[in-house]
């Protein structure tokens, strides 16, 4: 295991060594506040305290500097209202306690939201944020295999690693959280599965930008005496710009093996989390990059994929049968509840959705308080679950229908514009990712164009995932899903932005 662990920190080293230590930022005024950003994201999956304080003080210090703007933006009013309906719902809850403590799950949330969105500006900054969660987790994924292994190797005493009482608190049951289950550094192995859906879907994107970014660079190298001047024996090459071509080859292909062994870890740690919600989410997310890109391959190896595990779980006999003497257990009987048969009514999701839409019903202006779900759950079926396995359905019963109505509709929002701003990416209303056809502009229009499709797709799938599972009580979770939408929502803040300043100008010379 030490060896492993000694392996990963040489590469981690030349990863960042390999990438700019700190990314400058185009506003030098907001370049210390993009620092701390950097380094809480880093720092995230292993000490929340640590991750979630640093990117604070980033929100902070933009609130400082970007005020007067920050308060004229829509969006942030919509938040503002929000919170105050939070605020009526606690202050008139049936456990006003509970729900005040449960609006920390929100309000300074969204406060660094709106930081982070006006902080986060440009695809170059989406891409540093996607490098930065997604070299940590193949740190995350090997202390998970570790915490397997010593499980299967017989020991089962928990492991509590705690360094200055909160600033690292790990506790890691090598039987699995719950049981036979890969949780990691996280609390719960859901909670690690929704880690991994979002850090596997941008390690992919990035693995794809750089395959894309090999080929052209090798490409560039076949015409290596044409593209740099060369004569026709080569003995006017330009040697400094030849080695600076393939310094990029040699650090394209560092980042192709590291990227690829995240990948594979991602997939592989996803498989032992035994969440059927990451599997799902994960195989879709393949597909549309597979419909994406045109690449039949992926799509093929997805679809036949997905096939083969419905098949062996769900298709009629003698289809099933045969199927299922190829395909493990482990995964179609996950699917067909086989390994966890006869569970009590109370743990179903359907029964506890059924009881957040009664709940609704109740109360449907301002809903019971938030973390209230839990304890009248309790009362009425002698189950501690925590909360209802869906967010809306949790937003409904606990704020009410007006508040989940304009928390949806701002996120919805949000997400639409940067569809919008996506689809609209070779049109020159967008200065930022329009260029001429065949140029270098045009080369990075295509990987700004990936890497915010990327970003659309993690936040996606972190919704999809948290219709089945809530995450956000664990801060991490809830942090790393606030920046996703933080950047795919600066991004396409600043260019729209930019359309209408061009439009203005226009307006001004006719």
């Amino acid at each position: 295991m030490q060896s492993i662990v000694n392996t990963f920190g040489r590469v981690l080293r030349r990863s960042l060594k390999s990438l700019p230590p700190l990314q400058p930022h185009r506003d030098l005024r907001l370049q210390l506040a993009w620092n701390y950003t950097q380094l809480g994201l880093l720092l995230l999956p292993f000490s929340s305290l640590l991750g979630v304080l640093a990117c604070l003080v980033g929100a902070i210090m933009v609130w400082r500097q970007r005020f007067r703007q920050m308060i004229t933006q829509p969006i942030n009013w919509g938040f503002g209202l929000l919170s105050l309906l939070m605020l009526i719902s606690a202050a008139l809850a049936h456990l006003p306690q509970d729900a005040l403590l449960g609006l920390f799950n929100f309000l300074p949330f969204f406060f660094g939201f709106a930081a982070l969105s006006e902080l986060i500006q440009t695809p170059a900054q989406l891409r540093r944020l996607a490098w930065l969660m997604v070299v940590p987790s193949v740190l995350v994924v090997l202390i998970g295999f570790a915490q397997l292994a010593w499980g299967w190797l017989g020991h089962q005493q928990i492991v509590h690693v705690q360094i200055l009482w909160i600033v690292i608190d790990w506790v890691i049951d090598p039987n699995g959280t719950p049981p036979s289950r890969m949780s990691a550094v996280l609390t719960y192995a859901n909670v690690l599965a929704n880690y991994l859906v979002i850090t596997f879907i941008l390690g992919l994107g990035l693995w794809i930008e750089t395959m894309l970014g090999e080929r052209r660079e090798a490409r560039g190298k076949g015409l290596g005496a044409r593209g740099w001047g060369l004569g026709k024996n080569g003995e006017t090459a330009d040697q400094s710009a030849i080695c600076n071509l393939q310094s990029a080859i040699s650090n394209l292909r560092f980042h192709k093996i590291l990227l690829t062994s995240a990948v594979l870890l991602n997939v592989a740690a996803l498989v032992l989390t035994n969440s059927r919600n990451a599997w799902a989410i994960v195989i879709v997310a393949c597909l549309i990059y597979g419909l994406y890109l045109g690449w039949r391959w992926l799509l093929l190896g997805a679809g036949a994929l997905a096939g083969a595990v419905l098949g062996a779980a769900f298709a009629p006999s003698p289809i099933r049968e045969g199927l299922r003497a190829i395909v493990p257990a482990f995964f179609w009987a996950r699917l067909t509840d086989q390994l966890y048969p006869n569970r009590p009514i109370p743990t179903l999701r359907i029964t506890q959705w059924q009881f957040a839409l009664s709940l609704t019903q109740q109360r449907p202006w301002i809903g019971w308080g938030l973390r209230n779900f839990n304890p009248l759950y309790e009362a009425q079926t002698h189950f501690d679950l925590g909360h209802p396995h869906n967010l809306p359905l949790m937003l409904l019963c606990e704020t009410g229908i007006p508040a989940t109505l304009l928390f949806l509709g701002l996120v919805g929002w949000m997400v639409f514009r940067g569809l919008v701003l996506l689809w609209s990416f070779n049109s020159s209303r967008f200065p930022l990712f329009s260029g001429r056809q065949g140029s270098r502009f045009q080369r990075n229009q295509r990987r700004d164009r990936l890497i915010l499709f990327s970003f659309l797709l993690a936040f996606l799938s972190n919704t999809v995932f948290n219709l089945f599972d809530i995450t956000l009580f664990d801060a991490r979770m809830n942090l790393m899903g606030w920046i996703v939408l933080a950047g795919i929502w600066g991004v396409s803040k600043r260019e729209e932005g930019g359309r209408r300043r061009e439009e203005g100008e226009m307006r001004k010379e006719k």
